[in-house]
Formats: structure tokens, C-alpha cells, sequence
């Protein structure tokens, strides 16, 4: 869920993320408010590395420090555009989330409870798209992320909110994937 919601705030941005290493370097070093030693900690490269990458002496990193680059770069990227498209989904348009995971059921007497693989996607009320984004500010386990999707499900797809099933109770376990858009 973490990283759902991760996915879900950079696919909100207006602009494509620099390209070239350099380019990525000095966005990441205004970022840093122009310290090399605190880039190059944050990467886990020496500080001479991050001043070759700046100066244009060095252009192609290796694949491993492309990789780290380019996610540092996407998790810093237009910091405002992802707060507007957060509040936004916490008050008016809301969340959807796909996923394919087990359901599992807790309900009236002669009924299976069986947990069963099941893909869904599903809008959720801007209510819930407000808690998980409260949650995972405040630090949420993965656990709890979870727990506030599973409800989510649980009353909008599973109880219809509120017009059918009202003692179900839904297991939301071995998730497959989750996938996250506001």
C-alpha cells in the first residue's frame, strides 16, 4: 500500500522528471540546498562523484546509481503538484484502487466464508482516500494501510454503503497487487 501510494503521488506530476544524470544531479542538489556531501550520502556515492556528475565530466552512471538517481529524483519532483492532487483526492474526487488479492468473509450463518482470489477496482469516497493519506503521514504500518482499504471495499463494493450485507465483515489478505490513482 505504501508504495502504491507512492506510485499513485508521482503519476500526478505535469512535467516529465529531467533525463540526463546531470540534469538529475543538480535538481537533486538544489534539493539538498547545494550540499554534495548530503547527496552524495543520500545516493551512497563519494562527493568528488556528485561534482563530476555537476561539472558534466561524468555522464552515464552505472546502472545501479541510475536506478537510485532517477527514484530520488521522482520522489522529490513537483512536491506542490502532489499536495494539490492529495487534497484534492481527500476532499472531492477521491481514490481508486485495483487490486487483486484474497477476500475473505465473515457473515450470517449459511453463508460460505470461503476467502477466494478476486480482482477488483473500485472508487473509493474521498473520506477514505483523506485516511489512508492521514495514515501514512502519521507513519501507518503496512498492516494498517490495509485495514483502512479493506474497509473502504468492504462498504462501497461488498455492503453496496449499506444497502445489503450489513453483518459482513471482509478479510483483505495475500494481496497479489494493489494499484492506487487520485
Amino acid at each position: 500500500m505504501e508504495d502504491a501510494l507512492a506510485r499513485a503521488a508521482a503519476n500526478t506530476a505535469t512535467r516529465p522528471i529531467p533525463k540526463s544524470a546531470g540534469a538529475q544531479m543538480r535538481f537533486l542538489l538544489r534539493v539538498e540546498k547545494g550540499s554534495t556531501r548530503a547527496l552524495a550520502a543520500r545516493l551512497g556515492i563519494s562527493q568528488r562523484t556528485v561534482e563530476r556528475y555537476v561539472k558534466g565530466t561524468l555522464r552515464q552512471p552505472r546502472k545501479d546509481l541510475a536506478a537510485r538517481l532517477e527514484r530520488e529524483v521522482r520522489r522529490d519532483w513537483q512536491p506542490r503538484v502532489r499536495q494539490r492532487a492529495r487534497k484534492q483526492a481527500a476532499t472531492s474526487t477521491g481514490i481508486v484502487i485495483e487490486t487483486r488479492a484474497r477476500f475473505g468473509y465473515t457473515a450470517a450463518p449459511g453463508s460460505t466464508d470461503d476467502g477466494r482470489m478476486r480482482r477488483i477496482t473500485q472508487h473509493l469516497p474521498p473520506a477514505y482516500a483523506a485516511r489512508l493519506f492521514d495514515a501514512q503521514a502519521a507513519g501507518a504500518t503496512e498492516q494498517q494501510l490495509q485495514a483502512i482499504a479493506a474497509e473502504g471495499l468492504q462498504e462501497i463494493y461488498f455492503k453496496d454503503r449499506g444497502r445489503r450485507a450489513a453483518d459482513l465483515e471482509v478479510e483483505f489478505t495475500d494481496i497479489d497487487y494493489v494499484e492506487l490513482d487520485f
